[in-house]
């Protein structure tokens, strides 16, 4: 590993977030667009289970092509794409012609760009950054997310205010063109040659089932995949329904939930900066174990709170911010510091399909199940199941050692259960 890593890193790294912070006011203008123009709920969801749709479907699928090819020209190829993408969105409202279906194809065309973009930038990080270091740059990359999350709606309806639609796209499409251009100007490792080599000379399927073989046969990963699986299909839907928690249970108006979510996001980037500084325990499962409980009591006391306590709710809504950094941050940090580097981008292509799928089917459970219960019990309910999840993984040994079952040199499984 290269002792110089941090400026060639930080350069591709600021392009991104730069990219993503257009991204995001792009996409704010847009659902803006969207609301104003049809003011219909299903339109919303609709563009929402399109943007999901490819990686679901289709992201297994191109795992495999990202460790075959240079993964540098993956994310420019990617990154040049949706930029493209967002220049024919832009030249539609200036000739104003823009139609809703419009919005359907920019959703799927983007999504198709990001399916290959995700991983490929992903795998790329354990290629650039000391293994030792993962943690800290995850913790940063989460205060960094926790901004973006507020610059990029407030830049949206700001540049929606000075400029017209199509002018909000352009700054898009600047930020993108910014990114490639940060990653032209440096050199990205690749997985060792022999590997990626052996990689080619195989078939595209005999890949695609290493990959998925990988994937069944670490068993700590599975047992976490499965957890997290669960609680977003349990817990995180009860996010989305935040403002009718504020608003039905606490008795609160929107400028009350506007303080609870901020609060949520500043602890989120609280959360990061700690870790960036402390880089968490020296096994990273506890980390992500500590996280998913605090997370866990979180919300069940969150959700068992009368509705006349509004003010310790905000401090909860905090820990929340601040324990979600943590799980996050230590799970990517886990898994790009432990799964072997030529076999990345189709593992974290298969990871971010099998969590995806479960957001819709958390969101289509939750909806009748609030509206029949209640919110509050959503979140009891949740974040009950989430600490006994934490719980119990500390008493799993194949998830206690699951950093020690592979090697960056040897993707073969280590057998270190004692079950």
């Amino acid at each position: 590993m290269n002792r110089n890593w941090k400026l060639p890193f930080f350069t591709i790294w600021t392009g991104q977030q730069l990219s993503h912070i257009g991204t995001i006011a792009g996409q704010f203008a847009l659902v803006w667009w969207l609301t104003r123009e049809t003011g219909s709920a299903v339109v919303l969801t609709t563009a929402t289970m399109v943007a999901l749709g490819p990686s679901i479907v289709f992201g297994p699928f191109v795992g495999p092509l990202i460790d075959r090819w240079n993964r540098k020209t993956v994310i420019i190829l990617s990154d040049t794409f949706i930029a493209m993408v967002s220049l024919w969105l832009a030249y539609l409202f200036w000739t104003g012609v823009m139609q809703v279906w419009h919005i359907y194809i920019v959703m799927l065309l983007r999504a198709f760009g990001d399916m290959f973009h995700g991983p490929a930038y992903v795998a790329t990080i354990p290629l650039m950054v000391p293994k030792e270091q993962l943690i800290r740059v995850s913790g940063m990359s989460t205060v960094v997310n926790g901004l973006k999350g507020m610059i990029g709606p407030s830049l949206g309806a700001v540049l929606m205010e000075l400029l017209p639609l199509h002018g909000v796209m352009l700054v898009d499409v600047v930020t993108a063109a910014i990114a490639v251009l940060a990653i032209v100007l440096v050199t990205i490792p690749q997985p060792d040659a022999s590997e990626v080599e052996s990689i080619r000379r195989a078939s595209y399927f005999e890949n695609l089932f290493e990959g998925l073989r990988f994937a069944i046969k670490w068993r700590g990963m599975m047992i976490l995949l499965a957890g997290v699986s669960i609680v977003k299909i349990i817990l995180l839907p009860a996010f989305s329904l935040m403002p009718l928690l504020v608003l039905e249970h606490f008795g609160k108006t929107s400028a009350q939930l506007g303080m609870m979510q901020a609060l949520s996001g500043g602890g989120a980037m609280l959360g990061g900066l700690v870790l960036t500084a402390w880089g968490g325990f020296k096994k990273r499962i506890h980390t992500v174990l500590i996280g998913f409980g605090g997370l866990g009591v979180a919300a069940f006391v969150l959700g068992i709170l009368p509705g006349a306590f509004f003010w310790p709710a905000l401090g909860l809504a905090a820990l929340m911010g601040i324990m979600s950094a943590a799980f996050n941050s230590a799970t990517s940090a886990l898994l790009q510091g432990s799964i072997p580097k030529h076999i990345q981008g189709r593992f974290f292509a298969l990871f971010g399909s099998l969590v995806s799928i479960t957001s819709p089917i958390g969101l289509a459970l939750a909806g009748p199940f609030a509206e029949r219960f209640g919110v509050p019990l959503l979140y009891t309910v949740g974040g009950l199941v989430t600490l006994a999840l934490a719980v119990i993984g500390f008493f799993i040994p194949s998830l206690l050692s699951i950093e020690e079952q592979y090697v960056d040199e040897d993707p073969t499984p280590k057998s270190t259960d004692t079950e």
